[in-house]
C-alpha cells in the first residue's frame, strides 16, 4: 500500500475507531480522539478540553451536536494546511 493509500486508510480508521458505531463523533469521543491520536505537545495544548466545545462549534457545521465523517475530514484538511505551512514557511497565497 502507497504512502498516501496508508495515510487515507489511517484518517479512516482514526475516524471509524472513535464513532462507536454510530458514524458520527460527539463531543466526549471528540475529545478521546484528540487525547489518544495526538502526540504533539502545542497541538494538544491547543485542544484542551476546556477548549473542546469551541472547537466543537466550528467543526459541526450542521449544528446537530455532533461531528460526522465530512465534517471531520475539513478538520483533518485545515490541520494538513497547517502543517504544511510550517513545515514549508508557505502562506496561504501559496496554496490557490
Amino acid at each position: 500500500m502507497s504512502r498516501l493509500e496508508q495515510a487515507i486508510a489511517t484518517i479512516v480508521d482514526v475516524f471509524v475507531d472513535h464513532a462507536n458505531g454510530d458514524g458520527n463523533l460527539n463531543k466526549d469521543e471528540l475529545a478521546k480522539l484528540w487525547e489518544k491520536e495526538i502526540e504533539n505537545p502545542e497541538i494538544k495544548a491547543k485542544i484542551s478540553s476546556a477548549n473542546c466545545a469551541k472547537i466543537m462549534g466550528k467543526i459541526d457545521r450542521n449544528r446537530d451536536g455532533e461531528i460526522n465523517f465530512r465534517e471531520f475530514i475539513k478538520c483533518v484538511g485545515f490541520m494538513a494546511k497547517c502543517h504544511y505551512r510550517e513545515k514549508t514557511g508557505r502562506g496561504q497565497e501559496d496554496e490557490d
